[in-house]
């Protein structure tokens, strides 16, 4: 594994030798102007807790009402009745095409699904080509339920008789591909009983461990859509073990074109960095010791590299999009946009 681990960090240092430097310089500024700042408070830092998945989620757009779309949802459980689902349906009012819609599956639907806006149903409808969308979720009102998304989005890595997400907090992984036979066998067909879609215009989006699962899903069951969009996936998970699944993945559908929009922000560059983060209330400073040196585990040109490797891959089209400047959480929301365009086309 360790042949396809990027080993330069060159393309990362020009921007954080840049923002290095910017740092030594505001406080150089700073001490110069002690005797104004005194009377100054310091800036806050930003908050990011409202994109935590543990938090509640407010009213949506199906709940607030769209002229353009109705709304459906179903539940159901998992094979051993560990895990609870929800599955929220954006259908368009506008006439199907013969084909059917292009469909959208959101990892982490209950987020996913909180972050759509009536402006951005609005506009799908106006360009014509309306998107139909299923939000895969999990029955609470929160924005995920963590240990359910923990165990249903990480891959079983060979060799152990159990895979951990996360050890030193017992919390169970290794789901994946149970998850993607309930995606195949249940979800799915029920949601073409509701929805007229176009099998050949179907994208599965995922963020951070739901990015990983896209990525998992492309690498070992590429016949399971064409088109495929993660953003911020957490490569970092055991190790890099994903860029295993890569360097071993399954051939492509012959006959068309597989299609991937990767997306990344900064997370990996903050990561990276030696700059202290203010912890969220409530956050015990070991565990977040041990998540950082656990998101260490890869250089942060490591999603670029990624990319550019995908980029050589025979039917495989890639869309490589960078997100300067956006955080790990702010990510989800970012990648949306895009993905909604992506999808629809």
């Amino acid at each position: 594994m360790n042949a396809l681990l990027p080993t330069s960090l060159s393309a990362a240092l020009p921007g954080f030798l840049h923002r290095r430097t910017l740092l030594a310089g505001l406080a150089t500024l700073a001490a110069g102007l002690q005797g104004c700042a005194a009377s100054s408070p310091a800036p806050a830092a930003p908050d990011l807790s409202r994109f935590a998945l543990n938090r509640p989620v407010g009213p949506t757009v199906a709940e607030t009402g769209s002229p353009h779309y109705r709304f459906e949802r179903f539940k159901l459980d998992s094979a051993d009745g560990k895990r609870h689902y929800l599955v929220q349906l954006a259908i368009p009012r506008a006439p199907a095409p013969q084909a059917g819609y292009p469909l959208l599956y959101l990892l982490d639907g209950n987020a996913a699904f909180g972050a759509l806006t009536a402006e951005e149903l609005e506009a799908m409808d106006r360009s014509g080509r309306p998107l139909a969308i299923a939000a895969i979720g999990y029955d609470t009102p929160l924005g995920v339920d963590v240990e359910a998304r923990s165990y249903d989005y990480t891959p079983p890595v060979p060799g152990e008789a159990v895979t951990y997400d996360d050890a030193s907090r017992g919390r169970l992984g290794g789901g994946a591909d149970l998850f993607l036979d309930l995606l195949e066998t249940r979800i799915r067909p029920e949601v073409h009983k509701r929805v007229p879609a176009d099998p050949l215009r179907t994208t599965l989006w995922g963020h951070s461990y739901g990015g990983l699962l896209v990525l998992h899903t492309l690498f070992t069951r590429p016949k399971l859509f064409p088109r495929y969009a993660s953003a911020d996936a957490s490569l970092w998970w055991h190790d890099g073990y994903m860029l295993t699944e890569e360097s071993r993945a399954v051939p492509l559908p012959a006959g068309r074109t597989t299609q991937l929009l990767l997306m990344a922000g900064s997370a990996a560059q903050e990561v990276a960095s030696d700059t202290p983060r203010p912890l969220r209330p409530g956050i015990d400073p070991a565990v977040a010791a041990n998540a950082l040196a656990r998101r260490r585990a890869l250089p942060p040109d490591a999603a670029e590299r990624q990319a550019e490797r995908l980029k050589q891959r025979a039917g495989l089209a890639v869309d490589w999009r960078m997100f300067p400047g956006v955080s790990h959480g702010p990510m989800r929301p970012a990648s949306i946009p895009p993905t909604l365009a992506f999808a629809a086309r």
